[in-house]
């Protein structure tokens, strides 16, 4: 097979798979740095992106990331209005992860899904990425 058959090969395939994507966010909210909000507003930029091409795509919160949850909620905060776009892709929020991060309370007024699927000993359970990833989305980290 040549290399040119190889290559568009390859981007078929990743092409078929890519039509589906798992959005992480990771990023600390209270490390106040620019880094954080431009992390936080590009994993909800490309979100949006999926949704306006009618391509499946959730979100999710995990780690310190979790603690967006009630900063993303606030009118005047930056990325309010584009997680406003996206808020119904938002498939829930790490449970342990909250509780480390003090997350918790403001994950259930939102009304999004403590997430407990992968029962790490010793926690209340986590997001499972292999699930999402056997169900043929891609995962992105922010």
């Amino acid at each position: 097979m040549s290399t040119a058959a190889t290559t568009t090969a390859d981007t078929q395939a990743v092409s078929a798979t890519a039509t589906r994507a798992a959005i992480v966010v990771l990023s600390d909210p209270q490390s106040g740095s620019d880094e954080a909000l431009g992390r936080v507003f590009n994993a909800l930029a490309v979100a949006y992106d999926y949704r306006t091409r009618g391509q499946d795509v959730t979100i999710l919160f995990l780690g310190a990331g979790t603690r967006w949850i009630g900063e993303l909620q606030k009118p005047d905060h930056p990325a309010h209005a584009l997680f406003h776009e996206v808020r119904d892709d938002v498939a829930g929020v790490s449970c342990a992860c909250a509780e480390v991060f003090g997350a918790t309370e403001e994950a259930e007024k939102s009304g999004f899904e403590l997430i407990t699927d992968n029962r790490v000993p010793n926690t209340t359970g986590l997001p499972s990425l292999p699930d999402l990833v056997a169900q043929g989305y891609a995962i992105l980290t922010f």
